[in-house]
């Protein structure tokens, strides 16, 4: 197979020849497809597609988090990620600090089961173990108690002495491991933020009882079947702002030893991808039909994905402006 074709089969399943994503169930089907995408093309680049990318039907030209203010384009893509948001379709995730990171709502339970806390009930505690600083416990029992909170309505309850900078940091660690997530944005009050588990408590209860092995085994899964195939690397790439590289190997090791795994040639370079019939069909086809739907990962478990339900409005990173002095 020639790389040629490679970068074609993942141009049609990331949408990025000429088919752009423009309705709500385009981007669920898109999501779901992917299982985990970028708002904006990565610096350094990393191999995943992007929803912007999804949104305009090429990788020509595409706006990123520093130009995204200035591109018509970008605000656009961003309001139907909001609906996506809004419905419970997909979730976001802190990973990469300068851009969004989503996750399908069949895929978050696995990722919830990766990163998440395993009691999210109980309060969390100000200790070296836990990661969590005390103005972060301190943060997470104001949003528990009177969530949804906009961020500036937070920081008055903390105390004027409480910098925005320190208040960015405290949500970033509650955030990173689950605790919280943005839940609404309104023009005049900025962000609100809620408690994961009351925002959207059927997902993270099903993540609860999901070990790390078998959720990072069916995350490595679904990525490769998002990318169609991948070098060791790219996977470990993708993969590292999460967890260590040699949970990595573990994951894609286990794979192998339970045939989920194969290999394919592209080129010069030798590739992995899902074992599935439907894969080896699309990877090795000679016209570019439709890349695979399933892999491993849903082969693995089957689940009904968490119920949708209305929310209030939600708006995402990339796309609130500053109200208040808040930070972007």
């Amino acid at each position: 197979m020639q790389e040629q074709q490679l970068q074609e089969l993942r141009r049609e399943k990331w949408h990025l020849n000429g088919l752009p994503i423009r309705t709500l169930e385009d981007a669920r089907q898109f999501i779901d497809s992917v299982g985990f995408c970028l708002l904006y093309p990565q610096r350094p680049p990393v191999l995943a597609p992007t929803f912007v990318g999804a949104y305009v039907g090429s990788e020509d030209k595409l706006p990123t988090r520093q130009t995204a203010f200035a591109d018509e384009r970008a605000g656009a893509a961003n309001e139907l990620m909001v609906r996506l948001l809004r419905e419970r379709a997909a979730y976001e995730a802190n990973v990469y600090s300068e851009n969004n990171f989503l996750v399908s709502a069949s895929v978050f339970p696995y990722f919830y089961g990766m990163v998440g806390d395993r009691n999210p009930r109980q309060a969390p505690k100000a200790t070296a173990r836990s990661g969590y600083s005390t103005l972060a416990v301190d943060t997470f029992q104001i949003i528990n108690r009177h969530g949804p909170i906009p961020k500036h309505r937070l920081r008055e309850m903390l105390g004027k002495g409480v910098s925005e900078a320190a208040l960015d940091r405290a949500l970033d660690e509650l955030w990173a491991k689950l605790r919280i997530t943005r839940v609404d944005y309104k023009q005049d009050e900025g962000v609100f933020w809620d408690v994961l588990f009351r925002w959207a408590p059927e997902a993270v209860k099903e993540g609860m009882h999901v070990s790390l092995a078998e959720s990072l085994t069916a995350l490595v899964s679904k990525y490769l079947d998002g990318v169609l195939a991948a070098q060791q690397e790219e996977i470990e790439n993708f993969f590292s702002p999460l967890i260590s590289r040699a949970r990595v190997r573990e994951a894609v090791n286990a794979l192998q030893a339970a045939r989920e795994l194969s290999y394919v040639h592209v080129g010069g370079r030798v590739l992995m991808q899902v074992s599935s019939l439907q894969a080896a069909q699309s990877i090795n086809a000679a016209s570019f039909s439709a890349a695979p739907r399933s892999g491993a990962l849903v082969r693995s478990r089957s689940r009904t994905p968490p119920a949708r339900r209305s929310a209030k409005s939600f708006h995402s990173r990339a796309e609130k402006p500053k109200a208040n002095g808040e930070k972007q």
